[in-house]
């Protein structure tokens, strides 16, 4: 389970060091074997253990190859997906293109969200926050989901 911000620096090669307290579990879970993609909704790239992607890639190929949509999700998904490892310093090489795709440079944020880390630069991670938090600071109670009325927190 992922939980929690963190801000992390890129190193000039494109490496993003893990931090400690996922590296145990990602060396448990997956060997350290990852995979990321891109966000179709965001300028960010996915992270997920290997056997969690490996799940959601057998959910995107049962798509339908006939509607465009499912076709569309099938070429971002999987088409940008790469394999990952956990060097032994615990880090990751991002790809350049996907380094580019999510406008990452220096100062990323790794966002996590259960069973997968978001990774963020950090300056769209702040707009992106600012700008959820205005919405919903506006939201009346009938745009809400019926499952988010009903959360207690």
């Amino acid at each position: 389970m992922f939980r929690g911000i963190n801000t992390i620096n890129l190193d000039a090669k494109g490496r993003m060091a893990m931090p400690a307290r996922y590296r145990e579990q990602l060396s448990e879970q997956c060997s350290g074997h990852l995979v990321v993609t891109i966000d179709t909704n965001h300028r960010c790239l996915l992270l997920y253990p290997l056997s969690e992607w490996e799940h959601i890639e057998r959910e995107i190929e049962s798509l339908s190859s006939f509607d465009p949509k499912s076709q569309r999700v099938k070429h971002l998904l999987i088409g940008h997906a790469n394999d990952l490892e956990l060097d032994g310093s615990g880090r990751v090489l991002l790809p350049q293109e996907l380094r580019q795709y999510a406008q990452l440079e220096k100062h990323v944020c790794l966002i996590g969200q259960g069973k997968k880390l978001e990774i963020w630069s950090q300056d769209n991670w702040n707009q992106q926050r600012d700008q959820w938090l205005a919405e919903s600071a506006t939201a009346t109670e009938g745009e809400l989901p019926d499952k988010l009325r009903s959360l207690a927190l």
